[in-house]
């Protein structure tokens, strides 16, 4: 047994099984008189370190071969590196008209303009989509291009200053790129910078994809969204405290922590959830009827990812059952104010849809109620939710135009050019620095091959020379 285990054994070395061999003479004889395989010699190879002329010499020597390491990278000298764009200390900042409710009107039309960044900001405060994140990091300062349906959406927020929310319910919709996100932050920071009270949720998909903690609640029959809650809270506090602090609430708020008699300020409601998180789920049902019953501000309910909302969600019951948005706290607060169920006395609900996000795309309901041709073809046999459909009831287009006009465009394109963000069309200037100057064939070129799509402008075409620098 142990000659044979010597012979057919693959794991010992040469040279182990020469040493086992040479103790053993009797398994070669063995071997070769019963046929047994014979153990046959292996080369060894000898593995080379893979320097050559390195052996015994001294590291400091000149000529010497150090290990090349991936990921290491040299800088390069500070006199080499000439361009604007590598100097942040002396990048020029946007000097562009502010962003306000005196400036916005027809005039203003094709003009770029700065949003203000002040501590409480809106959009400081409440964040922005994904798509928006980017081009405000390349840029100096955060702005956009007033637009001719931008002057449109403002005016219809004028006219529901003074009407209920149930009759200003709209979605803004259009093909991907067309500038929807870039709209509804724009009535946003109109509204908020004209004393209204505003809530603003950037990326309503955060609410449907499973990605913050849920409880269920047997007295509401619904699933609690206590940390999503609470950053709701905590952000509507930032941007709204002034308005909040002269605002008494009408009814008694209880809570299974705390309690607040009637007559509170709504300031003191908001810090209540605040304090305890479990209770932000409760305060924030209790906020949205105060603002719901007061007259003194009209309220924007602003929701960008919107069509999420209609679509099941990636939430999951005990029996691993999708949940439906309505069986989530925060989503059914706002599809109940979206389908005029509850209503703001003064204020609008103002939602965009996206196609970023292919798993939560336009369903059919949605678009039945918006009268805009669905992504599939559905005929009377396709499915359709009845729950769903009814929160869409009443919801009104409002159809985003698919291109810039020549002088929207122009005026996005002077924008990145004074930012120094292209390097197309560069002269050398006095200094002997490269300076980006406007040159109109290259607008012309990238207007035309983003077929006026501002998003395919900017991604595509501005930022795209870029890569050719």
């Amino acid at each position: 047994m142990s000659a044979t285990f010597v012979l057919r054994s693959s794991r010992l070395s040469a040279e182990a099984f020469t040493s086992t061999s040479r103790s053993l003479p009797s398994v070669s004889r063995l071997g070769q008189t019963r046929g047994y395989a014979q153990k046959k010699k292996v080369a060894v190879k000898q593995h080379s370190s893979g320097f050559k002329g390195n052996k015994g010499k001294d590291p400091k020597e000149k000529g010497f071969k150090k290990e090349k390491k991936h990921g290491t990278f040299l800088t390069l000298p500070a006199n080499q590196v000439t361009n604007t764009l590598f100097k942040p200390d002396n990048r020029v900042v946007l000097d562009l008209p502010t962003y306000s409710t005196e400036a916005l009107t027809s005039a203003a039309v094709g003009k770029a303009m700065a949003f203000p960044m002040s501590e409480n900001e809106a959009i400081r405060a409440y964040g922005v989509p994904k798509n928006l994140v980017v081009e405000f990091r390349v840029l100096s300062k955060p702005c956009s291009v007033v637009r001719d349906v931008t002057v449109t959406a403002i005016d219809t927020l004028d006219e529901a200053s003074s009407k209920s929310s149930r009759d200003t319910r709209l979605v803004m919709t259009g093909p991907s790129g067309c500038g929807k996100s870039f709209l509804l932050l724009q009535a946003v920071e109109y509204a908020a910078h004209n004393k209204w009270i505003v809530m603003y949720i950037p990326r309503a998909i955060k609410m449907v994809d499973s990605s913050t903690a849920y409880t269920y609640d047997s007295r509401t029959r619904t699933y609690l969204q206590p940390n999503f809650s609470y950053e709701i809270l905590r952000r509507f506090f930032s941007v709204n405290q002034s308005a909040l602090q002269h605002m008494k609430s009408r009814g008694e708020l209880v809570t299974e922590l705390q309690s607040l008699p009637e007559g509170t300020p709504l300031s003191n409601f908001v810090q209540a959830g605040l304090s305890y998180k479990e209770d932000a789920p409760a305060v924030l049902s209790a906020l949205m009827d105060e603002l719901s019953r007061q007259t003194t501000h009209p309220v924007l309910l602003a929701v960008d990812d919107i069509q999420a909302l209609y679509n099941y969600t990636a939430y999951r019951d005990p029996h691993y059952r999708a949940l439906m948005p309505q069986h989530l706290s925060i989503p059914r607060i706002v599809l109940e104010y979206a389908s005029g169920k509850r209503a703001f006395a003064r204020g609008a609900v103002f939602g965009a849809e996206s196609t970023s996000n292919t798993a939560f795309q336009m369903p059919l309901e949605l678009s039945e109620a918006l009268g805009i041709p669905p992504l599939r073809p559905a005929g009377p046999y396709v499915a359709r939710s009845k729950e769903l459909a009814e929160y869409a009831q009443g919801l009104r287009n409002f159809p985003v135009p698919a291109q810039l006009s020549v002088d929207e465009a122009a005026s996005l394109f002077e924008l990145w050019m004074k930012d120094n963000a292209l390097h197309s069309g560069e002269v050398r200037g006095t200094d002997g620095e490269l300076q980006s100057r406007p040159n109109d064939e290259l607008f012309m070129t990238k207007y035309c091959e983003a077929s006026g799509n501002p998003r395919a402008f900017v991604w595509k075409g501005l930022l795209s020379t870029m890569s050719s620098y």
